[in-house]
């Protein structure tokens, strides 16, 4: 079983910057993908960015330049730093996993953005 835990969101002012981290806990596993997705008011979840073995990184084209994913492979963690926050990056950021064939969602963690 696996268990994503998301933190580090919060209020942030635009043009600041903020990195927000995904634990993984569990035993008996080996992540290869673990990633991020966001869903702002009234909007559906979209893909914001992943890291795949072995460091492969994909990102939205929204995001691409001001957001930069890793990971601590040992430790089963990804992290999401974003640089020169906007308003449009608002809203609740979830980690994603899959293993096997079950994806894993963490419980989200919220950014919002003064402006």
């Amino acid at each position: 079983q696996v268990q994503l835990v998301e933190s580090g969101g919060g209020l942030v002012q635009a043009g600041e910057s903020l990195r927000l981290t995904c634990a993984a806990s569990g035993s008996g596993f080996t992540l290869n993908l673990m990633g991020w997705h966001r869903q702002a008011p009234g909007k559906e979840r979209e893909f914001v960015a992943e890291i795949r073995s072995p460091g492969i990184k994909s990102y939205a084209d929204s995001v691409k330049g001001r957001f930069t994913i890793s990971q601590d492979g040992a430790k089963n963690t990804v992290y999401l730093e974003i640089h020169s926050v906007k308003p449009e990056d608002a809203g609740v950021y979830y980690c994603h996993a899959p293993l096997g064939w079950r994806d894993y969602w963490g419980q989200g963690t919220q950014v919002t953005v003064s402006s």
